[in-house]
This record gives C-alpha cells, structure tokens and sequence, in this order.
C-alpha cells in the first residue's frame, strides 16, 4: 500500500493538515462489497511530527489546540509520498527536519507541500532552480528570501514532477486529488472528489484568486454553455460558437469564463476533452484513434501531443496503468497460436 506521511511541524495550520488526511483516506479501489460504502484503502495515511508535541493554529495563527503527534520522522523515512503541512511559525526548520527531507528526495521520494509548507522545501533546498508557488500574500517573501526559487504566486499548484507546491490551503485539495488521480487515474479522483464535495479537477495553472468580483444573478451562469459544450465534445467548437450559445460577444464571454473557472474558454475546452479521454482509455477498449476522434482531437498525434504536456504520458501508457482490462491482459501468459486450418 502507497505510505504517505503528513509532516506536521510547530504551529502546524489546521487545515493543512487535515486535506491530505482527508483526501487520501477516502481513495478507495471502487469495486466494493454489497452494501460497502468503499472499497479496499488505497493509501496508508499517517502524521509525523518534528516532535511529540505540537500547537496547532488556525486562521491568523491564532493557536487552537496541542495534540500529541502519533508518529515521529523516522516514519517520515518510509513514507512513498510526503506531504508538508503549513505553519504559522516564522522560525527556520528544525535541522533535522531539513535533513529528513533531503534524504527523502535522495531516496527519490515524492515530496509535496501545502501553503506555506513549500517555505520548509525551499529551506531544505529542494525548491532551487525550480518553480513553485505558495499562498499569494506570501510568494514576494518567499521570493525574496530563496532567490534561486522561481515562485510563480498565480497558480493553484506546481508539479515538478518529484515536488510538488500548492497554494492557499484550499489549494491543497487541488494538489492531492492531483496525485492521487496520477496514482490511480481520474475515476478514483473523481470519487474522492465527490464524497468531499468539490471539483474532481481544476487545472494547476488557474488563478489563486479572482481580481474582478465573482458573478451575480445579473451575469448570468455559464452552467448551460458547459453542458452544451461537454455534451458535443467529438465535434469542432470556435469561441465564436461558444460565445454565440451564451448569447454574449466573444471577449464578454471570456470575461466570465474568467470570473466563474479561472480560465479562458479556449482552455476549459481543451481540459474537458482530455478528461473525457482519460474515462474512455480508463474504462474502454476504444483504439487511441477512435478515442481521439470522439473527444475531438481529431487525430491520434493531436491527443498523443496534448497527453504529453497535461498528463505527461502517452495515451497508451495511461490505459496499462489505469484501466483493469488492459492490466489483465498484461499479466495473461500468451497462448500459442493455433496452426493454421490445412486447405
């Protein structure tokens, strides 16, 4: 079982630690007893504290509580995925906190922090010459301090493949229900987002947050305009097409993709092609080239290319690891062919 390990330092924030708890917990494999409301656990999740005792904060760094850590860092040692947790406490990481973190990713751990947990990785130096982000208010300081980190204070999460940073704490539901849907692909992250209530995906290089207010009753929603979109993804759709359904000209509904996605129409189309993508190589036997044409990408090479930069892996390697058929075929032994009927 994936061992992912929480790392929770002094005047840990609260909601930092419970979203990997959360999120991970409820990853289960979705084939179920009657009755059962999950699965087999895909994940073992557990909290380790720099040390025994900690004070745990919430908004402000107001301290809410102390809680007794079940687990030390030398569980941090065994862990397949680390996740830092934020804090509110200014001081430079413990050393041995630092030391642990750097034999992790020697070990080529995967490490991932929340909010002002990438504070911890940069002074681990596993940031340098690299991009990351953290919550908007604090990516100048950030900046400033680890000027070999390239912080980037407009997105939702970076993933750098083995670290990875995200924003605001809420943020932080972004980054895991991302690994978890790179662990196990996007219809166990889909159910984990549904039982904790939120989007199954919202693209890494969204905004943090929105500048202009968000819409009221008097804007309109673009719910319709997205189900009419999703309900014909196989076929060819310009803006001008988009913008001609919402009854709005093409910049006003840019505007409002904007407001209500953090994205422009151009791109929430294009994600919502390759989700349907991924459910098609996760749950059929559609050639790559069929599974191309009904999410219209129109060509093999067209999904491959976008597969590349989105999902970073190819359409074929993305169904061996996530759909069960094509696992199974993987492990049958080959049987021998049958000779050929004489004439």
């Amino acid at each position: 079982m994936h061992r992912v390990a929480v790392l929770a330092v002094d005047r840990v924030d609260s909601l930092d630690l419970a979203i990997p708890l959360q999120v991970f917990g409820l990853a289960h494999t979705l084939d179920k007893a009657p009755g059962a409301l999950f699965g087999e656990p895909l994940y073992e999740t557990l909290v380790c504290g720099e040390r025994r005792s900690l004070r745990v904060t919430g908004a402000g760094g107001v301290e809410l509580f102390r809680m007794t850590a079940p687990h030390l860092l030398d569980v941090v040692r065994t862990a397949d995925t680390i996740v830092v947790a934020g804090s509110n406490e200014d001081r430079e990481p413990a050393r041995a906190v630092i030391q642990c973190l750097q034999d992790a990713h020697e070990r080529g751990v995967r490490i991932a922090s929340i909010c002002s947990g990438a504070v911890i990785l940069a002074a681990a130096g596993l940031l340098n010459g690299r991009s990351a982000t953290t919550h908007w208010s604090s990516a100048a300081r950030l900046a400033e301090r680890y000027p070999n980190v390239n912080v980037d204070p407009d997105v939702l999460f970076v993933d750098e493949g083995d670290v990875l940073t995200s924003a605001g704490a809420a943020t932080g539901l972004d980054l895991c229900l991302h690994m978890v849907r790179t662990d196990f692909g996007s219809a166990i992250a889909a159910e984990v987002a549904r039982h904790t209530v939120i989007a199954p995906q919202r693209d890494g290089g969204q905004a943090q947050f929105i500048i202009h207010p968000q819409p009221g009753p008097d804007h309109g929603s673009l719910e319709p305009t997205m189900r009419w979109i999703r309900d014909r993804l196989s076929e060819p759709i310009t803006l001008a097409d988009m913008a001609s359904h919402a009854a709005v000209s093409p910049r006003t509904l840019n505007r409002r993709f904007r407001e209500q996605t953090g994205t422009t129409p151009q791109r929430w189309l294009l994600l919502q092609r390759i989700h349907l993508a991924q459910e098609f190589l996760e749950t059929s036997d559609l050639s790559v080239e069929e599974v191309a044409r009904r999410c219209g990408f129109g060509t093999s090479m067209n999904l491959r290319q976008h597969f590349a930069k989105y999902v970073y892996t190819s359409p074929n390697r993305y169904r061996q690891t996530f759909n069960p058929a094509d696992q199974r075929r993987l492990h049958q032994p080959h049987a021998p062919s049958s000779p050929s009927p004489e004439r």
